[in-house]
């Protein structure tokens, strides 16, 4: 007993310390940092006794925070472990986040920008069900927010129990939060910051169907061609040039969850030339000047589709390199088609001139 008072009693002068430091010295304002339990409301970041996960290098590094986030609950009387009801499993290291001040909030939020992307090497998906199939494929997320009330839901409890025994770091808040987490105003009750998973050419798995695009800037569009690239087996997606990113929330929403099974490599013209000789690919372009048919020609060879950007399609140098340049016909007064829908139109009928092999039942 006597240990455990001398314990607080040290703990309580170091927070004070810590607490006149951060409010005289300029480095914090009272907004950023984290007040007990007690704070009107405000911040609460609460953990278990379970406080590995919570010492570990990359807990602290992905939110740097005062020493009362990370405290031991023994030695922090403002600390109480996240309760589970209706026989839900008790989450490791789960803590709570009330404000918006919060550095995890803050650094998520930052996910929404291509700077924040490119700085932490991570991306935001969203909903319960996307973050269960990236589970299945063994992919889990290095921060995850849920909603207390997705928490009381046995499977998404078990999920995030899951993804804390991974490495993840879970945390529950409000619904408000996760409307500026998501920027959205019903947003799903579960978000996660995954990792980034580019690939080099040569490091693409096999495979006998891939697509390559030219300049595509509509995440919208990409996200609906890594979705049907998924959809019809087709390996990988390969970005040329200044594309847009596949890592966007608005690229991410598009896959629906085929951004964790589709291939994404970056490369440029001559490099994706050379990959595709050297693992005999018929480079076949889509082009307004192209006069065979998109459906004409053999695909039983490997086929990489190469498509142009929405405005100006195909540059000269890339149509050059093409084995054929193919056109969709059309039948009214619109001359082409959406890039996404070109792309799931040619993707498809290469796969139904290889009798759908492979199609599920």
């Amino acid at each position: 007993m006597r240990l455990a008072h001398a314990a607080a009693q040290i703990v309580e002068i170091a927070l004070n310390c810590l607490g006149d430091q951060a409010m005289g010295g300029g480095a914090q304002t009272p907004a950023d940092r984290e007040p007990d339990q007690g704070g009107g409301g405000q911040e609460q970041d609460l953990r278990s006794d379970q406080s590995e996960h919570a010492s570990s290098p990359r807990a602290t590094a992905l939110a740097p925070g005062p020493v009362l986030a990370f405290m031991p609950a023994r030695l922090n009387p403002n600390t109480q472990p996240v309760e589970r009801t209706h026989g839900s499993p008790r989450i490791a290291a789960m803590f709570t986040i009330s404000s918006a001040a919060n550095p995890t909030v803050k650094m998520l939020k930052a996910l929404h920008s291509k700077k924040g992307r490119a700085e932490t090497g991570l991306f935001l998906a969203e909903g319960a069900r996307l973050a269960q199939e990236a589970a299945d494929l063994g992919i889990w997320p290095d921060i995850m927010a849920a909603t207390p009330a997705a928490l009381e839901r046995p499977q998404t409890a078990a999920l995030a129990e899951r993804a804390s025994q991974a490495g993840a770091r879970v945390f529950a808040t409000s619904a408000r939060i996760m409307e500026q987490i998501s920027r959205r105003e019903n947003p799903q009750t579960i978000i996660g910051a995954y990792r980034q998973r580019w690939l080099d050419l040569e490091a693409l798995a096999p495979c006998d169907l891939a697509v390559a695009l030219e300049g595509v800037r509509d995440p919208g569009n990409l996200g609906t061609i890594l979705r049907t690239c998924d959809a019809v087996g087709a390996g990988a997606a390969i970005l040329i040039g200044a594309c847009c990113d596949p890592f966007s929330i608005e690229a991410v929403r598009a896959s629906m969850g085929s951004i964790f099974t589709t291939q994404v490599a970056h490369a440029n013209l001559d490099s994706m030339n050379a990959w595709r000789r050297a693992h005999g690919f018929a480079l076949i372009g889509a082009s307004l000047k192209g006069r065979a048919r998109h459906d004409e020609g053999d695909a039983a060879r490997p086929t990489l589709l190469l498509l142009g950007n929405e405005q100006a399609g195909l540059t000269d140098e890339a149509a050059a390199l093409c084995d054929a340049l193919v056109k969709i016909p059309m039948r009214g007064a619109a001359d082409s088609l959406n890039l996404a829908m070109a792309t799931g139109v040619m993707l498809y009928d290469v796969w139904r001139r290889r009798g759908y092999a492979g199609a599920r039942a």
